[in-house]
């Protein structure tokens, strides 16, 4: 379920017109005229809702899940599926969602900006708040007291900021809600769509990004640094967070209080950094990594999906223990060293 204040729903299909575009089989026995209302995920859809299995990964997720509707792989449907729930059959039930999103949020790639001059008349500002010259201000826009909003700078339709921050100039901000005391530095891009697409013999066709950003108060975000939304829930940056210049954060991916992430790491999609995580320079962590809390990551390297405990230094790729990795590089260099005097012995 997309958050009304950011997309505009289409209305309802029919289970009958859902399954023909999306190009998944008719479920025998179903109701043609079954109404289908929207698209969501496995954890938060609902008996009127389409979502879809991805794989093992997601089999507690499905089993657990009260959406009315499920694309899922042709011949090979998931076991222990939840009894109310009709599966739609579909050769790749990633492609048929992607479909089915569109069809519900067309216009979901294309924020709504003012069609009258630069500052839209259902925008809501609180006292003190400065607009410096070129800033666009979308739809039900609602800025706080004593917030600054450098030049050229966009907001789209429904993003909240709170107060007292202060906003760089050429930022563009859109799905996002920003709490008290943020600053963004100039060039920052929040909020803009993530990296999803379902991939077939055909091409790859994009996945409607329908979720938001989360900053929560007192978070710094670099200059140039982008942070993508959700593809249905959402991407959070947790409070006092400080984000250096030229990072990236994929969709969905969580970030707790206080963390550092030092300039031009990459942080992929559904990704989960505990409190007071510290990232050095040009960090990598692969999709769906779990960081524990205190845990701080050497320069470059890199995090591969599964979990690193909290509480510890690490460095490499992969990323392991800090004592682990100084011991292997000193086994390696004496190593070289050892070969090196008997060739040249």
């Amino acid at each position: 379920m997309a958050d009304p204040r950011f997309y505009h729903c289409s209305g309802k299909l029919t289970l009958e017109e859902l399954c023909s575009k999306a190009g998944a089989d008719f479920p025998a026995g179903a109701g043609r005229q079954r109404e289908v209302a929207d698209v969501a995920g496995l954890d938060t859809a609902g008996p009127q809702h389409v979502s879809y299995f991805s794989g093992k990964g997601a089999q507690h997720a499905f089993s657990q899940s009260r959406a009315g509707y499920c694309f899922v792989p042709k011949g090979e449907a998931p076991v222990h599926a939840p009894l109310e729930m009709v599966l739609l059959s579909s050769a790749n039930p990633q492609h048929a969602f992607a479909i089915a999103a569109r069809l519900f949020y067309p216009d979901s790639e294309w924020p709504q900006w003012p069609t009258q001059g630069a500052v839209d008349g259902s925008a809501k500002f609180e006292a003190d708040v400065v607009l410096a010259p070129g800033v666009v201000v979308g739809p039900s826009v609602a800025i706080g007291s004593g917030t600054r909003i450098g030049p050229n700078t966009v907001l789209g339709r429904g993003v909240t900021i709170g107060r007292n921050c202060m906003i760089g100039s050429n930022v563009s901000i859109v799905c996002s809600h920003i709490g008290d005391d943020v600053t963004i530095l100039p060039g920052a891009q929040i909020g803009q769509s993530g990296f999803g697409f379902a991939s077939g013999p055909l091409g790859h066709t994009k996945i409607p990004q329908l979720g938001r950003v989360i900053i929560q108060d007192r978070v710094e975000i670099g200059a140039g640094t982008t942070i993508d939304r959700g593809a249905l829930g959402d991407t959070v940056v947790g409070e006092g967070t400080k984000i250096d210049n030229l990072v990236q954060i994929g969709h969905n991916t969580h970030i707790g209080r206080h963390c550092i992430i030092v300039a031009q790491s990459g942080i992929s999609g559904s990704c989960e950094l505990g409190e007071f995580v510290v990232l050095g320079g040009q960090v990598g962590i692969a999709d769906h990594a779990k960081i524990g809390d205190g845990a701080r990551l050497a320069a470059r390297c890199a995090a591969a999906p599964g979990e690193l405990p909290g509480g510890q230094d690490y460095g490499g790729v992969p990323a392991r223990p800090m004592k682990q990795w100084a011991r292997e590089l000193v086994a390696v260099s004496q190593l070289v060293k050892r070969r090196k005097q008997d060739r040249d012995g």
